[in-house]
């Protein structure tokens, strides 16, 4: 099976390891096809390969959705796994419903963002997490399977302790051992690999890290050469050990995160790391929970708030009721901020009216509107908030490339610091952020359906009528 190619081409090639950087990343399909992206650009977040929310003919017309990442332990619990049986060309993208010609897919064994305590590998398996329970993963099964799926990235295995640490320095020489072995069989898949950065300590990343450019033992010179780039779990670990991890590695090629929790932690990375490609796993889940996000790079100068502004909205506050303000100003090209109106309808019958002219535009919708979504719970609520916040981001890191290729691109941290001044971060302590608020009231309203409501709703009424014979007495 032909592969497809990946190059990523750095627009300065003379910046510093870990300063921010902008570049091209670009995937050439065997059919001819090329696919171009500006870095730093997202990575779209899946569950069972689905962008939590959204409808294939949404993601299709999302233009902030173009890298997108697939979990595949969620398909383990059948045998073979469901998305191995389609076969063929761009197997993934057609079993899933993405557009090979708009859409790349980087598939891997289990989620990042599942941080649970999980049994230990062994030396031929990774243990995974699928409905059914825990699954044992092999190394030659894993490159089975991509081969069967054919997406474009594929992430190598890695053997990352899931236990308390501290681990013990037999425990780290193991992990190191088993990932590079599992790293050499899955070298000549059809899918351009992309490699976690292993290692729990400074010392363990430093070692993985040298043994990857370290002559080898198979047809390539390195392991390095048969690798498209690199991938990094930053939910736990601080910038300074992602450094030592990327010390050792040559800066030309991507750098993949996982784990990032707000904007701030994002330009932070940028701005410290170097990072190219973002996670937007949190943006999907503050859209779980009612918030629409609101921010803007660079900020501007002039009319600077007196107090921090929060980085977005939780729509279930009722202070939003009467708000008939479109979700962020300015205004994104989402389907919340800028609905169209469908090319073509199903007619049910041959006296269905024609489509009326869009003239003028839909209007936005409002705060108001999807306030009543959310407590009537309507699912298109978080439809309209997942495509507006990946929409934000998208337009987050437009501003970051703009402002890196400006020729005080030196300035970038100026502005990182003026993003700070401006917007409350969600990780700062002391007053309590929205997202805090958002999923208090996100428990309250789903509590105020379904089971045990009447109960309840008894409860809440017997303590007002205390209330009342209480005042009464006074």
């Amino acid at each position: 099976m032909a592969r497809a190619t990946v190059r990523f081409t750095l627009d300065d090639v003379s910046m510093t390891p870990f300063g921010p950087r902008r570049g091209t990343l670009t995937l050439t399909r065997p059919s001819g096809t090329v696919l171009t992206f500006a870095t730093p650009t997202l990575l779209t977040p899946t569950s069972r390969g689905c962008v939590p929310h959204l409808a294939r003919c949404h993601i299709r017309a999302s233009p902030a959705i173009g890298l997108v990442h697939v979990p595949f332990e969620s398909f383990l619990e059948q045998t073979p796994p469901v998305p191995t049986v389609l076969g063929g060309a761009h197997a993934l993208h057609r079993f899933l419903g993405f557009d090979p010609d708009k859409h790349i897919l980087a598939l891997s064994a289990r989620d990042p963002a599942d941080t649970r305590t999980m049994p230990p590998n062994g030396n031929s398996h990774l243990n995974a997490y699928c409905l059914r329970g825990v699954r044992k993963l092999a190394a030659q099964e894993w490159t089975s399977h991509v081969t069967a799926c054919s997406p474009d990235l594929v992430v190598a295995l890695s053997d990352t302790p899931h236990t308390s640490p501290p681990f013990s320095q037999k425990r780290l020489t193991k992990s190191i051992e088993r990932s590079l072995a599992w790293l050499a069989a899955l070298l000549g898949s059809p899918a351009a690999i992309l490699v976690p950065l292993a290692g729990c300590t400074a010392r363990a990343r430093s070692a993985f890290s040298t043994s990857l450019v370290s002559p080898s033992v198979g047809d390539l010179p390195t392991y390095d050469a048969g690798i498209a780039g690199y991938t990094l779990d930053v939910s736990l670990h601080p910038p300074s050990l992602l450094q030592t991890s990327l010390l050792p590695l040559p800066p030309t090629k991507p750098r993949f995160v996982h784990g990032t929790s707000s904007p701030h932690h994002m330009l932070r990375l940028i701005r410290d790391v170097g990072v190219d490609v973002l996670d937007a796993r949190w943006a999907v889940d503050a859209a779980s929970y009612g918030v629409a996000l609101d921010f803007v790079l660079p900020v501007p100068t002039e009319a600077q708030p007196s107090t921090q502004q929060n980085i977005g909205h939780n729509l279930y506050d009722t202070r939003y009721r009467l708000d008939f303000r479109p979700l962020s100003s300015p205004s994104c090209p989402c389907i919340a901020c800028s609905p169209t109106p469908p090319a073509s309808r199903i007619n049910h019958g041959p006296a269905s009216a024609p489509l009326p002219p869009n003239d003028p535009p839909n209007a936005p919708y409002t705060r108001a509107y999807i306030h009543h979504l959310l407590h009537t719970h309507e699912m298109s609520a978080h439809a309209l908030l997942v495509s507006h916040n990946l929409a934000m981001l998208d337009a987050l890191l437009a501003g970051v490339r703009d402002v890196l290729a400006s020729p005080a691109s030196s300035s970038f941290a100026a502005h990182v610091s003026r993003f700070e001044a401006a917007y409350r971060d969600t990780a700062s302590e002391g007053e309590e952020d929205v997202m805090s608020q958002a999923r208090k009231m996100w428990a309250a309203v789903e509590k105020a359906r379904g089971k045990g409501r009447l109960r309840r709703e008894r409860e809440a009424e017997a303590g007002g009528e205390d209330q009342d014979s209480e005042y009464r007495r006074m």
